[in-house]
């Protein structure tokens, strides 16, 4: 009787033994991000360095080497799928302990699809609110050199909405067409693995050298009190691409003592209407109009009340 009771206990705990290994293989990781709210990085690569030498770790700031959100509270977001293909997400809280033990593949990196395939970029911009400009072309020059960046005013050579915290948005597509919008808070890490053709600058539809964006017009002011500057823009183009912009660039002051703004008004390739504002002070960069430096603008019509 204690022999089959002794034979029974060994054959259940045989049976636990290998459901836990079980488990452990259940969940592939796809990637990781860390941070709280929308203020997070993609930490995926740098988890897979982890995994390498630690089955167990305790995570904070320390462990990224950054932190997305200071003054708040972070957590690490491991995004897997389940044997069944199955989406799981795992959030550990700053300060907890993270054991690889259920992820298939933990020690040897041997994840998911790399995120590196996953987003194709479209365009990007920086500011706050609606005070941002596009960023797309200087985004390309720092990906061809860095994988990482900490991304900051001195990173693009602009500062659209002083005395605001402000945000990178790079806008991309995933494998299914799907878009999404990545935001990153100044003086925050940008990890490029997750984009494809980050080092190679080969993105998806956005400003090439050419430009995208046919002009329509443009005007100079603040609120109500503006002044179209179309022409006045035309005759800079024609030797600048990029210039410093403010009331001696067009020689007019529509509101004084307010901040004003350019808005340069165009459209796709798709025909769709988009505005450019750019603040008073800022780089007007005119890479990403189409016929910019001759003057040929395709879109342009004529300006109200002439």
């Amino acid at each position: 009787m204690r022999f089959r009771k002794t034979l029974k206990f060994s054959l259940l705990f045989a049976s636990l033994s290998l459901s836990s290994l079980a488990l452990a293989e259940q969940y592939q990781i796809v990637r990781a991000d860390y941070g709280a709210g929308n203020q997070r990085v993609d930490v995926t690569q740098k988890l897979q360095q982890i995994a390498a030498s630690n089955r167990t770790f305790r995570m904070g700031n320390s462990t990224f080497g950054i932190d997305p959100a200071p003054g708040q509270v972070k957590n690490l977001r491991i995004f897997t799928r389940d044997s069944r293909g199955n989406s799981i997400t795992f959030d550990y809280r700053e300060g907890s302990t993270i054991d690889g033990s259920q992820f298939s593949g933990w020690s040897g990196g041997n994840w998911g699809r790399p995120p590196a395939q996953q987003y194709q970029i479209l365009r990007a911009d920086y500011g706050a609110d609606n005070r941002r400009q596009d960023v797309t072309q200087r985004l390309q020059q720092l990906a061809a050199t860095n994988q990482t960046f900490v991304m900051g005013n001195n990173t693009f050579g602009i500062d659209p909405a002083p005395g605001t915290v402000k945000t990178l948005r790079i806008f991309a597509r995933d494998s299914r067409g799907n878009n999404r919008t990545f935001e990153y808070r100044e003086n925050t890490l940008v990890d490029g693995s997750l984009f494809t053709g980050w080092n190679g600058g080969n993105w998806g539809p956005g400003p090439g050298p050419s430009g995208q964006y046919a002009i329509t017009r443009a005007d100079y002011g603040a609120g109500n009190q503006r002044v179209d500057v179309t022409q006045r823009l035309q005759q800079l183009a024609a030797s600048n691409r990029t210039f410093k912009m403010g009331n001696s660039t067009f020689g007019v002051d529509p509101a004084p003592g307010q901040v004003k703004t350019l808005r340069i008004f165009a459209r796709d390739a798709r025909g769709h209407s988009r505005t450019f504002e750019y603040r008073e002070g800022s780089v007007v960069d005119g890479s990403q109009f189409a016929g910019w430096s001759n003057g040929s603008w395709p879109g342009l019509v004529k300006p109200p009340g002439r």
